[in-house]
């Protein structure tokens, strides 16, 4: 049986690499978001929106806002008809985040 020694594998070097891809892709994805999100946030006095922003780790995308009301805006109460702005954010604009992806791959 032959043997095969792989000399210099460049493994590291491509895993580093898609890393640093991953990473550019979580933050173009949130830097997308944030603005649409802004775009179907209602707004009253401005506060929610301006308060809308997200963060990554290693895996995920985070969009959201610390302003105490926002779920009751998004989610609606029993007095209150929901006003969706995160989740349309996400939901409404997925072609756009697949192209982002795949613009990031292959450049």
């Amino acid at each position: 049986m032959a043997k095969i020694e792989v000399v210099n594998s460049h493994v590291d070097e491509v895993l580093n690499a898609l890393q640093s891809q991953k990473a550019k892709i979580l933050e173009e994805w949130g830097l997308t978001a944030e603005a649409y999100a802004s775009d179907y946030c209602p707004v009253d006095t401005g506060r929610l929106r301006a308060s809308i922003s997200h963060d990554t780790d290693e895996d995920t995308m985070y969009l959201g806002t610390n302003v105490e009301y926002a779920p009751y805006v998004e989610l609606g109460t029993s007095r209150m008809d929901a006003q969706p702005y995160l989740r349309p954010a996400i939901e409404n604009h997925m072609g756009e985040y697949k192209e982002i992806m795949n613009d990031v791959l292959s450049s």
